[in-house]
């Protein structure tokens, strides 16, 4: 039985399946729809359809509303999460998060990194995150709209920690492959800013300030002589020493970043590399004095000390030369670490795929 206000949707399927199945021999398939099934039709599809763009404009009419307006109105700071939430769900769809400043919704978003209340700052970042996420056309309105100001100022001085790695999230989003966004992050002194959170005693901070120095320096190896005179390598040392794997290795990996480029590498550790070499041996002491089982998780980080050995020393580590690294080919470069983190999402290959050779389209079961 059809329930009142929704569509009927066992009618809908019984309709179709019998308009589109070849052995029912009592529809023609060449015969038009009448009006009456044509209405019915249109009527059943409607029903439970959703005008997202009009939702989008409420959304975005709430976030421009004062809030003590709100407040007086019975809207709580809960209420606004949950807006921003739905919100995130729908800008997952490029062509909606395209549609963000049209609609006005992209300028209070903004607004909203400045929030009195964190989880509304944080969660307005994730949403910040999401909408330039592989997506050029939203990432030059964010930074036409003064984004990466609101992003860097709520990283450096928000305090809440949360709130700051939030901020570094959407701010990695917004300058993955974006010529203007990291050109405009390096102006705006983010290499100093990244150092300031590699400072930091909050390891999730950290883990997010790494994984941006690595794209950055692979994005620009010139970056690495800036790296260097900034001070970082001593600081990536340290954190190379960290309890936390991920930290070590994604130090490492910007250790190694650093290594390829002569210049940097011997303002960060000197002609002779003599602090360095000291590290690498306590790091790969530790490793041999391991278990075969408790080795093996640690082989990317083998993997690491042994290249960065390499680059500056210009031969094999003792880790090759006992056999304690397992590769496939000497020349195999070392594992990307914390590229991992920026492996294209479901809409970046998405767009890929619609470069590619598309396949002719199946028939449509549904036959107008």
């Amino acid at each position: 039985m059809k329930v009142s206000g929704q569509p009927d949707w066992p009618g809908l399927l019984k309709w179709s399946l019998s308009r589109s199945d070849p052995g029912n021999q009592s529809q023609d398939p060449k015969k038009e729809l009448s009006e009456e099934d044509r209405k019915w039709f249109m009527e059943a599809m409607q029903a439970n359809s959703v005008d997202i763009v009009k939702r989008m404009k409420e959304i975005s009419l709430v976030l421009q509303t004062p809030r003590q307006v709100l407040e007086e109105q019975g809207v709580s700071s809960q209420d606004i999460e949950g807006v921003l939430e739905e919100l995130q769900d729908h800008v997952e769809s490029i062509d909606m998060a395209n549609d963000l400043k049209a609609v006005g919704g992209l300028n209070p978003l903004i607004g909203l990194l400045q929030d009195q209340y964190a989880p509304i700052r944080a969660r307005a970042a994730e949403v910040l995150s999401t909408v330039v996420q592989n997506n050029p056309k939203s990432q030059n309105d964010v930074m036409e709209h003064k984004g990466m100001e609101a992003l860097l100022n709520t990283f450096s001085s928000d305090p809440d920690v949360n709130v700051r790695a939030k901020a570094l999230g959407a701010i990695s989003s917004l300058i993955r492959n974006n010529k203007l966004g990291t050109n405009a992050f390096r102006l705006a002194n983010g290499f100093g800013q990244l150092k300031e959170a590699l400072s930091s005693d909050h390891s999730r901070l950290q883990r997010k300030a790494l994984q941006v120095m690595h794209y950055l320096l692979q994005d620009n190896p010139k970056d690495n002589v800036t790296a260097a005179e900034l001070g970082f390598p001593p600081l990536l040392t340290k954190l190379a020493r960290s309890n936390d794997a991920d930290i070590r290795e994604e130090a490492l990996q910007a250790m190694v970043d650093v290594s390829h480029n002569d210049k940097a590498s011997s303002l960060s550790w000197g002609s002779d590399h003599k602090g360095l070499k000291d590290f690498l041996n306590e790091r790969m002491s530790s490793l041999q004095d391991m278990k075969p089982e408790d080795l093996a998780p640690m082989r990317d980080e083998g993997v690491l000390l042994d290249t960065l050995w390499r680059d500056c020393f210009g031969q094999p580590s003792v880790l090759r030369q006992k056999g304690l690294l397992s590769l496939p080919g000497d020349d195999e470069p070392p594992p990307d670490v914390a590229g991992a983190m920026f492996q294209p999402s479901l809409r970046n290959l998405a767009a890929q795929q619609s470069e590619e050779k598309k396949e002719p389209e199946p028939p449509l079961l549904l036959k107008l």
